[in-house]
Protein backbone atom coordinates (compact mmCIF):
# COMPACT_ATOMS: atom_id res chain seq x y z
CA UNK A 1 0.00 0.00 0.00
CA UNK A 2 1.44 3.45 -0.82
CA UNK A 3 -0.56 5.55 1.43
CA UNK A 4 -1.67 4.80 4.93
CA UNK A 5 -5.47 5.62 4.61
CA UNK A 6 -6.40 5.72 8.05
CA UNK A 7 -3.39 8.03 9.81
CA UNK A 8 -2.29 11.42 8.53
CA UNK A 9 -3.39 13.74 6.14
CA UNK A 10 -6.92 12.91 3.91
CA UNK A 11 -6.53 14.51 0.74
CA UNK A 12 -3.13 14.07 -0.26
CA UNK A 13 -3.36 9.98 -0.31
CA UNK A 14 -7.17 10.06 -1.17
CA UNK A 15 -5.37 11.82 -4.68
CA UNK A 16 -2.73 9.87 -4.71
CA UNK A 17 -4.97 7.36 -4.94
CA UNK A 18 -7.71 8.45 -7.24
CA UNK A 19 -4.94 9.77 -9.44
CA UNK A 20 -4.20 6.49 -11.16
CA UNK A 21 -7.76 5.29 -10.64
CA UNK A 22 -8.81 8.59 -13.05
CA UNK A 23 -5.88 7.97 -15.63
CA UNK A 24 -7.03 3.86 -16.09
CA UNK A 25 -10.92 5.09 -16.55
CA UNK A 26 -9.57 7.35 -19.03
CA UNK A 27 -8.11 4.92 -21.11
CA UNK A 28 -10.81 2.52 -20.16
CA UNK A 29 -13.42 4.68 -21.99
CA UNK A 30 -10.82 5.75 -24.98
CA UNK A 31 -10.49 1.68 -25.31
CA UNK A 32 -14.45 1.54 -25.83
CA UNK A 33 -14.25 5.11 -27.50
CA UNK A 34 -11.82 3.80 -30.08
CA UNK A 35 -14.22 1.23 -31.39
CA UNK A 36 -16.36 3.46 -32.51
CA UNK A 37 -13.90 5.99 -33.74
CA UNK A 38 -12.34 3.66 -35.66
CA UNK A 39 -15.49 2.20 -37.18
CA UNK A 40 -17.09 5.81 -37.85
CA UNK A 41 -14.41 6.98 -39.79
CA UNK A 42 -14.26 3.47 -42.37
CA UNK A 43 -17.79 2.53 -41.70
CA UNK A 44 -21.45 3.51 -42.36
CA UNK A 45 -23.98 4.88 -40.02
CA UNK A 46 -25.57 1.13 -39.50
CA UNK A 47 -22.22 0.10 -38.18
CA UNK A 48 -21.44 2.50 -35.63
CA UNK A 49 -25.26 2.05 -34.96
CA UNK A 50 -24.04 -2.23 -34.05
CA UNK A 51 -20.98 -0.97 -32.38
CA UNK A 52 -22.87 1.61 -30.01
CA UNK A 53 -25.96 -1.10 -29.18
CA UNK A 54 -23.76 -3.91 -28.52
CA UNK A 55 -21.20 -2.34 -26.47
CA UNK A 56 -24.10 -1.11 -24.48
CA UNK A 57 -24.75 -4.85 -23.71
CA UNK A 58 -21.33 -5.41 -23.14
CA UNK A 59 -20.74 -2.43 -21.09
CA UNK A 60 -23.75 -3.22 -18.89
CA UNK A 61 -21.98 -7.07 -18.30
CA UNK A 62 -18.92 -4.90 -17.17
CA UNK A 63 -20.66 -2.88 -14.67
CA UNK A 64 -22.35 -5.62 -13.28
CA UNK A 65 -18.98 -7.67 -12.72
CA UNK A 66 -17.42 -4.26 -10.99
CA UNK A 67 -20.50 -4.08 -8.83
CA UNK A 68 -20.04 -7.57 -8.04
CA UNK A 69 -16.07 -7.71 -7.55
CA UNK A 70 -17.10 -4.33 -5.28
CA UNK A 71 -17.69 -7.00 -2.63
CA UNK A 72 -13.84 -8.15 -2.71
CA UNK A 73 -12.76 -4.53 -2.91
CA UNK A 74 -14.26 -3.49 0.56
CA UNK A 75 -14.22 -7.15 1.93
CA UNK A 76 -10.15 -6.79 1.66
CA UNK A 77 -10.31 -3.37 2.37
CA UNK A 78 -11.69 -3.61 5.68
CA UNK A 79 -9.54 -6.73 6.95
CA UNK A 80 -7.08 -4.70 6.18
CA UNK A 81 -7.84 -2.19 8.09
CA UNK A 82 -8.46 -4.23 10.91
CA UNK A 83 -5.10 -5.32 10.99
CA UNK A 84 -5.82 -9.14 10.08
CA UNK A 85 -3.96 -9.39 6.64
CA UNK A 86 -3.67 -12.72 7.50
CA UNK A 87 -7.47 -13.65 6.50
CA UNK A 88 -6.48 -11.76 2.89
CA UNK A 89 -5.37 -14.46 0.60
CA UNK A 90 -8.39 -16.91 1.52
CA UNK A 91 -10.85 -13.56 0.58
CA UNK A 92 -8.78 -13.36 -2.94
CA UNK A 93 -8.61 -17.63 -3.32
CA UNK A 94 -12.71 -17.62 -2.70
CA UNK A 95 -13.28 -14.44 -5.52
CA UNK A 96 -11.36 -16.43 -7.87
CA UNK A 97 -13.67 -18.84 -7.98
CA UNK A 98 -16.81 -17.41 -7.15
CA UNK A 99 -16.29 -15.06 -10.48
CA UNK A 100 -14.54 -18.13 -12.57
CA UNK A 101 -18.19 -19.80 -12.33
CA UNK A 102 -19.87 -16.51 -13.35
CA UNK A 103 -17.43 -15.59 -15.87
CA UNK A 104 -18.16 -19.67 -17.89
CA UNK A 105 -22.38 -18.76 -17.14
CA UNK A 106 -22.19 -15.02 -19.04
CA UNK A 107 -20.36 -16.77 -22.08
CA UNK A 108 -22.72 -19.13 -22.36
CA UNK A 109 -25.82 -16.20 -21.81
CA UNK A 110 -24.15 -13.91 -24.38
CA UNK A 111 -23.66 -16.40 -27.37
CA UNK A 112 -26.85 -17.91 -27.40
CA UNK A 113 -29.16 -14.56 -26.16
CA UNK A 114 -27.46 -12.20 -28.82
CA UNK A 115 -30.32 -11.90 -31.49
CA UNK A 116 -32.65 -11.95 -28.52
CA UNK A 117 -30.94 -8.60 -27.58
CA UNK A 118 -30.84 -7.01 -30.90
CA UNK A 119 -34.66 -7.41 -31.18
CA UNK A 120 -35.23 -6.62 -27.46
CA UNK A 121 -33.00 -3.19 -28.26
CA UNK A 122 -35.08 -2.89 -31.64
CA UNK A 123 -31.54 -2.57 -33.31
CA UNK A 124 -32.18 -0.63 -36.34
CA UNK A 125 -32.76 -3.42 -39.41
CA UNK A 126 -29.42 -2.45 -40.87
CA UNK A 127 -27.32 -2.70 -38.09
CA UNK A 128 -28.86 -6.34 -36.77
CA UNK A 129 -26.75 -8.64 -38.48
CA UNK A 130 -23.82 -6.80 -37.36
CA UNK A 131 -24.95 -6.23 -33.66
CA UNK A 132 -25.53 -9.66 -33.04
CA UNK A 133 -21.79 -10.41 -34.77
CA UNK A 134 -20.19 -7.78 -32.16
CA UNK A 135 -22.25 -9.29 -28.86
CA UNK A 136 -21.26 -12.60 -29.83
CA UNK A 137 -17.62 -12.03 -30.04
CA UNK A 138 -17.44 -10.09 -27.22
CA UNK A 139 -19.49 -13.06 -25.28
CA UNK A 140 -16.26 -15.46 -26.03
CA UNK A 141 -13.77 -12.44 -24.19
CA UNK A 142 -16.29 -12.32 -21.35
CA UNK A 143 -14.02 -14.47 -19.21
CA UNK A 144 -10.91 -11.96 -19.29
CA UNK A 145 -13.14 -9.32 -18.45
CA UNK A 146 -14.31 -10.71 -15.75
CA UNK A 147 -10.61 -11.95 -14.54
CA UNK A 148 -9.60 -8.06 -15.00
CA UNK A 149 -11.90 -6.42 -13.25
CA UNK A 150 -11.72 -9.06 -10.06
CA UNK A 151 -7.92 -8.40 -10.36
CA UNK A 152 -8.57 -4.56 -10.18
CA UNK A 153 -10.88 -5.17 -7.20
CA UNK A 154 -8.46 -7.12 -5.50
CA UNK A 155 -5.46 -4.23 -6.35
CA UNK A 156 -7.89 -1.28 -4.83
CA UNK A 157 -8.64 -3.11 -1.72
CA UNK A 158 -5.48 -3.60 -0.89
CA UNK A 159 -4.90 0.61 -2.00
CA UNK A 160 -2.67 -0.12 -4.92
CA UNK A 161 -4.43 1.50 -7.95
CA UNK A 162 -1.07 1.92 -9.91
CA UNK A 163 -1.20 -1.83 -11.40
CA UNK A 164 -4.48 -1.99 -12.78
CA UNK A 165 -3.46 1.44 -14.29
CA UNK A 166 -0.54 -0.27 -16.57
CA UNK A 167 -2.56 -3.01 -17.45
CA UNK A 168 -5.33 -1.12 -19.43
CA UNK A 169 -2.88 1.37 -20.43
CA UNK A 170 -1.22 -1.86 -22.30
CA UNK A 171 -4.69 -3.11 -23.14
CA UNK A 172 -5.77 0.54 -25.00
CA UNK A 173 -2.59 0.83 -26.54
CA UNK A 174 -3.42 -2.93 -28.41
CA UNK A 175 -6.24 -2.11 -29.14
CA UNK A 176 -6.06 1.05 -30.99
CA UNK A 177 -3.60 -1.22 -33.43
CA UNK A 178 -5.88 -3.86 -33.38
CA UNK A 179 -8.66 -1.75 -34.63
CA UNK A 180 -6.60 -0.33 -37.51
CA UNK A 181 -5.87 -3.66 -38.00
CA UNK A 182 -9.24 -5.58 -38.00
CA UNK A 183 -11.05 -2.92 -38.71
CA UNK A 184 -9.09 -0.18 -41.15
CA UNK A 185 -7.29 -2.91 -43.52
CA UNK A 186 -9.37 -6.23 -43.05
CA UNK A 187 -12.28 -4.05 -43.28
CA UNK A 188 -14.06 -6.26 -40.76
CA UNK A 189 -16.25 -2.96 -39.30
CA UNK A 190 -18.55 -4.12 -36.15
CA UNK A 191 -16.67 -7.39 -36.11
CA UNK A 192 -13.10 -6.60 -36.00
CA UNK A 193 -14.17 -3.82 -33.26
CA UNK A 194 -15.01 -6.57 -30.95
CA UNK A 195 -11.97 -8.93 -32.13
CA UNK A 196 -9.70 -5.91 -31.24
CA UNK A 197 -11.91 -5.78 -28.18
CA UNK A 198 -11.43 -9.48 -26.70
CA UNK A 199 -7.86 -9.50 -27.73
CA UNK A 200 -7.00 -6.79 -25.72
CA UNK A 201 -8.42 -7.84 -22.75
CA UNK A 202 -6.83 -11.08 -22.52
CA UNK A 203 -3.45 -9.54 -22.99
CA UNK A 204 -4.20 -7.24 -20.22
CA UNK A 205 -5.34 -10.08 -17.70
CA UNK A 206 -1.94 -11.94 -18.86
CA UNK A 207 0.00 -8.42 -18.01
CA UNK A 208 -1.55 -8.14 -14.27
CA UNK A 209 -1.01 -11.81 -13.52
CA UNK A 210 2.75 -11.22 -14.18
CA UNK A 211 2.52 -7.70 -12.04
CA UNK A 212 1.22 -9.97 -9.43
CA UNK A 213 4.00 -12.77 -9.59
CA UNK A 214 6.68 -10.38 -9.96
CA UNK A 215 5.27 -7.75 -6.95
CA UNK A 216 4.41 -10.21 -4.78
CA UNK A 217 1.45 -9.23 -2.19
CA UNK A 218 1.62 -8.15 1.09
CA UNK A 219 0.11 -11.45 2.89
CA UNK A 220 0.94 -14.92 2.28
CA UNK A 221 -0.97 -16.40 -0.98
CA UNK A 222 -0.59 -19.85 -3.17
CA UNK A 223 -2.84 -22.70 -4.88
CA UNK A 224 -4.34 -23.68 -1.39
CA UNK A 225 -5.99 -20.70 -0.84
CA UNK A 226 -8.10 -21.15 -3.93
CA UNK A 227 -11.21 -22.66 -3.00
CA UNK A 228 -14.70 -22.63 -2.37
CA UNK A 229 -15.42 -21.24 0.98
CA UNK A 230 -19.55 -20.65 1.34
CA UNK A 231 -19.05 -18.38 3.93
CA UNK A 232 -17.00 -15.91 2.16
CA UNK A 233 -18.22 -16.20 -1.22
CA UNK A 234 -21.64 -15.46 0.49
CA UNK A 235 -20.17 -12.55 2.09
CA UNK A 236 -18.58 -11.47 -1.07
CA UNK A 237 -21.46 -11.80 -2.30
CA UNK A 238 -23.86 -10.26 -0.09
CA UNK A 239 -21.60 -6.72 0.26
CA UNK A 240 -21.08 -6.80 -3.85
CA UNK A 241 -24.57 -8.05 -5.19
CA UNK A 242 -26.59 -4.97 -4.01
CA UNK A 243 -24.04 -2.88 -5.77
CA UNK A 244 -24.21 -5.38 -9.10
CA UNK A 245 -28.02 -5.20 -9.33
CA UNK A 246 -28.01 -1.76 -8.74
CA UNK A 247 -25.43 -1.61 -11.80
CA UNK A 248 -27.44 -4.11 -13.89
CA UNK A 249 -30.84 -2.15 -13.26
CA UNK A 250 -29.28 1.40 -14.18
CA UNK A 251 -27.75 -0.43 -17.13
CA UNK A 252 -30.91 -1.41 -18.28
CA UNK A 253 -32.26 1.89 -17.84
CA UNK A 254 -29.62 2.91 -20.40
CA UNK A 255 -30.69 -0.17 -22.64
CA UNK A 256 -33.95 1.16 -22.06
CA UNK A 257 -33.27 4.63 -23.42
CA UNK A 258 -31.14 3.35 -26.27
CA UNK A 259 -34.67 1.04 -27.73
CA UNK A 260 -36.30 4.06 -27.34
CA UNK A 261 -34.45 5.85 -29.07
CA UNK A 262 -33.37 3.19 -31.85
CA UNK A 263 -37.32 2.65 -32.44
CA UNK A 264 -37.03 6.52 -34.17
CA UNK A 265 -34.29 5.23 -36.62
CA UNK A 266 -30.40 4.63 -36.94
CA UNK A 267 -29.17 8.19 -36.73
CA UNK A 268 -31.24 8.81 -33.32
CA UNK A 269 -29.37 5.06 -32.49
CA UNK A 270 -25.74 6.35 -33.85
CA UNK A 271 -26.18 10.05 -32.25
CA UNK A 272 -26.68 8.07 -29.02
CA UNK A 273 -24.31 5.92 -29.30
CA UNK A 274 -21.62 8.58 -30.05
CA UNK A 275 -23.11 10.88 -27.19
CA UNK A 276 -23.05 8.14 -24.62
CA UNK A 277 -19.05 7.41 -25.83
CA UNK A 278 -18.35 10.67 -24.67
CA UNK A 279 -20.51 10.67 -21.71
CA UNK A 280 -17.67 8.40 -20.23
CA UNK A 281 -15.25 10.72 -20.50
CA UNK A 282 -17.12 14.11 -18.96
CA UNK A 283 -17.77 11.85 -15.74
CA UNK A 284 -14.50 10.46 -14.96
CA UNK A 285 -13.96 12.52 -11.92
CA UNK A 286 -16.65 11.60 -10.40
CA UNK A 287 -16.35 8.25 -11.26
CA UNK A 288 -12.61 7.91 -10.22
CA UNK A 289 -13.73 9.50 -6.94
CA UNK A 290 -16.49 7.27 -6.24
CA UNK A 291 -14.08 4.24 -6.99
CA UNK A 292 -11.21 5.53 -4.33
CA UNK A 293 -13.84 6.73 -1.88
CA UNK A 294 -14.83 2.89 -2.06
CA UNK A 295 -11.15 1.68 -0.95
CA UNK A 296 -10.65 4.69 1.44
CA UNK A 297 -13.60 4.23 3.45
CA UNK A 298 -13.63 0.95 3.93
CA UNK A 299 -10.45 1.09 5.52
CA UNK A 300 -11.02 3.55 7.70
CA UNK A 301 -14.52 2.14 8.56
CA UNK A 302 -12.57 -1.10 9.70
CA UNK A 303 -10.49 1.09 11.65
CA UNK A 304 -13.04 2.47 13.28
CA UNK A 305 -12.61 5.88 11.94
CA UNK A 306 -15.98 7.35 10.33
CA UNK A 307 -15.13 11.18 10.67
CA UNK A 308 -12.31 10.37 8.97
CA UNK A 309 -14.12 8.28 6.14
CA UNK A 310 -16.66 11.22 6.13
CA UNK A 311 -14.26 13.89 5.67
CA UNK A 312 -13.04 11.98 2.57
CA UNK A 313 -16.06 12.00 0.89
CA UNK A 314 -16.91 16.13 1.23
CA UNK A 315 -13.19 16.70 0.01
CA UNK A 316 -14.20 14.24 -2.64
CA UNK A 317 -17.70 16.26 -3.70
CA UNK A 318 -15.02 19.61 -3.75
CA UNK A 319 -13.34 18.19 -6.34
CA UNK A 320 -15.79 16.40 -8.12
CA UNK A 321 -18.22 19.83 -8.25
CA UNK A 322 -14.55 22.33 -9.39
CA UNK A 323 -13.75 19.47 -12.53
CA UNK A 324 -17.54 19.03 -13.21
CA UNK A 325 -18.74 23.00 -13.55
CA UNK A 326 -15.49 22.23 -16.70
CA UNK A 327 -17.23 19.16 -18.20
CA UNK A 328 -20.44 20.83 -17.91
CA UNK A 329 -19.40 23.90 -20.37
CA UNK A 330 -18.09 21.47 -22.75
CA UNK A 331 -20.60 18.77 -23.06
CA UNK A 332 -23.30 21.50 -23.75
CA UNK A 333 -21.67 23.64 -25.47
CA UNK A 334 -18.82 21.81 -27.09
CA UNK A 335 -20.55 18.88 -28.26
CA UNK A 336 -20.55 19.27 -32.13
CA UNK A 337 -16.90 19.50 -32.29
CA UNK A 338 -16.37 16.14 -29.92
CA UNK A 339 -18.99 14.35 -31.49
CA UNK A 340 -17.11 14.98 -35.59
CA UNK A 341 -14.15 13.46 -33.80
CA UNK A 342 -16.30 9.91 -34.22
CA UNK A 343 -18.11 10.36 -37.11
CA UNK A 344 -18.26 12.71 -40.62
CA UNK A 345 -22.20 11.69 -40.69
CA UNK A 346 -23.15 15.66 -40.26
CA UNK A 347 -26.47 14.19 -38.85
CA UNK A 348 -25.38 12.34 -36.23
CA UNK A 349 -22.74 14.67 -35.09
CA UNK A 350 -25.80 16.94 -35.10
CA UNK A 351 -28.04 14.35 -32.73
CA UNK A 352 -24.98 13.07 -30.49
CA UNK A 353 -24.55 17.08 -29.71
CA UNK A 354 -28.35 17.25 -28.95
CA UNK A 355 -28.54 14.79 -26.93
CA UNK A 356 -24.87 15.84 -25.00
CA UNK A 357 -26.73 18.79 -23.99
CA UNK A 358 -28.23 17.28 -21.80
CA UNK A 359 -25.56 15.68 -19.89
CA UNK A 360 -24.42 19.16 -19.26
CA UNK A 361 -26.40 19.06 -16.43
CA UNK A 362 -26.18 15.76 -14.98
CA UNK A 363 -21.83 16.37 -14.81
CA UNK A 364 -22.40 18.30 -11.76
CA UNK A 365 -25.15 16.92 -10.08
CA UNK A 366 -23.04 13.41 -10.52
CA UNK A 367 -20.28 14.98 -8.45
CA UNK A 368 -22.62 14.62 -5.15
CA UNK A 369 -24.05 11.66 -6.24
CA UNK A 370 -21.31 9.40 -7.08
CA UNK A 371 -19.13 10.40 -3.73
CA UNK A 372 -22.27 9.44 -1.64
CA UNK A 373 -22.47 5.64 -3.86
CA UNK A 374 -18.29 5.61 -3.01
CA UNK A 375 -18.78 6.48 0.85
CA UNK A 376 -21.72 3.83 1.03
CA UNK A 377 -20.45 1.45 -0.74
CA UNK A 378 -17.08 1.40 1.44
CA UNK A 379 -19.10 1.30 4.70
CA UNK A 380 -20.78 -1.95 3.33
CA UNK A 381 -24.05 -0.01 2.53
CA UNK A 382 -24.62 -1.30 -0.69
CA UNK A 383 -28.27 -2.40 -0.02
CA UNK A 384 -29.35 1.44 0.37
CA UNK A 385 -27.22 1.98 -2.86
CA UNK A 386 -28.71 -0.95 -4.62
CA UNK A 387 -32.23 1.18 -3.39
CA UNK A 388 -31.84 4.27 -4.72
CA UNK A 389 -30.13 3.14 -8.18
CA UNK A 390 -33.04 1.47 -8.48
CA UNK A 391 -35.62 4.19 -7.96
CA UNK A 392 -33.52 6.73 -10.01
CA UNK A 393 -33.61 4.20 -12.88
CA UNK A 394 -37.26 2.40 -13.43
CA UNK A 395 -39.34 5.14 -10.98
CA UNK A 396 -37.32 8.19 -13.04
CA UNK A 397 -35.22 7.91 -15.95
CA UNK A 398 -36.94 5.17 -17.97
CA UNK A 399 -40.32 6.74 -17.43
CA UNK A 400 -39.54 10.19 -18.31
CA UNK A 401 -37.52 9.17 -21.10
CA UNK A 402 -40.69 7.10 -22.56
CA UNK A 403 -43.12 9.93 -21.98
CA UNK A 404 -40.87 12.35 -23.03
CA UNK A 405 -40.15 10.11 -26.58
CA UNK A 406 -43.92 9.84 -27.42
CA UNK A 407 -43.96 13.83 -27.46
CA UNK A 408 -44.71 15.25 -31.25
CA UNK A 409 -41.62 16.93 -32.67
CA UNK A 410 -39.40 15.11 -29.69
CA UNK A 411 -35.58 15.81 -29.31
CA UNK A 412 -32.69 13.79 -28.29
CA UNK A 413 -32.03 16.50 -25.78
CA UNK A 414 -35.55 16.48 -24.02
CA UNK A 415 -35.33 12.68 -23.92
CA UNK A 416 -31.57 13.04 -22.32
CA UNK A 417 -32.97 15.42 -19.66
CA UNK A 418 -34.08 11.97 -17.85
CA UNK A 419 -30.67 11.43 -16.73
CA UNK A 420 -30.39 14.55 -14.55
CA UNK A 421 -34.14 14.44 -13.70
CA UNK A 422 -32.90 10.76 -12.07
CA UNK A 423 -29.59 12.08 -10.24
CA UNK A 424 -31.49 14.77 -8.58
CA UNK A 425 -34.27 12.08 -7.07
CA UNK A 426 -30.94 9.88 -5.57
CA UNK A 427 -29.40 12.80 -4.57
CA UNK A 428 -32.07 13.47 -2.29
CA UNK A 429 -32.22 9.92 -1.15
CA UNK A 430 -28.86 10.01 -0.13
CA UNK A 431 -28.39 13.18 1.73
CA UNK A 432 -31.98 11.78 3.86
CA UNK A 433 -29.31 8.09 4.50
CA UNK A 434 -26.36 9.91 5.18
CA UNK A 435 -28.26 12.12 7.56
CA UNK A 436 -30.07 9.10 8.84
CA UNK A 437 -27.22 7.14 9.59
CA UNK A 438 -25.17 10.03 11.38
CA UNK A 439 -28.02 10.39 13.33
CA UNK A 440 -28.00 6.68 14.65
CA UNK A 441 -24.42 6.55 14.98
CA UNK A 442 -24.58 9.71 17.42
CA UNK A 443 -27.42 7.63 19.47
CA UNK A 444 -25.14 4.42 19.83
CA UNK A 445 -22.19 6.48 20.95
CA UNK A 446 -21.57 5.61 24.58
CA UNK A 447 -22.21 8.80 26.50
CA UNK A 448 -20.54 9.49 30.27
CA UNK A 449 -22.52 9.23 33.29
Amino acid sequence: MKDNFTEGKIWGPLLRFGAPILLALFLQSLYGAVDLLVVGQFGTAADVSAVATGSQMLQMMTVVITGLGMGTTVLVGQTLGRGRSSEAGNIIGSSICFFGCLGLVLTLVLLAAAPNFATLMQAPKEAFAQTVSYVRICGVGIIFIVAYNVLGSVFRGLGDSRTPLLTVLFASIFNVFGDLFFVAYLQWQAAGAAVATVLAQALSVMLSIVLVHRQGLPFAFGREHIRFDGTLIRTIAGLGFPVALQDALVGISFLAINAIVNSLGVVPSAGVGVAEKICGFIMLVPSAFSQSLTAFVAHNIGAGKVERATKAMFYGMKTSVAAGIIMAYIAFFQGQALSSLFTADKEVVYASADYLRAYGFDTLLVSFLFCFMGYFNGGGKTRFVMVQGIVGAFLVRIPVSYIMSKQAGVTLFEIGLATPASTVIQIILCALFFHYVRQTEQRNIPRLK
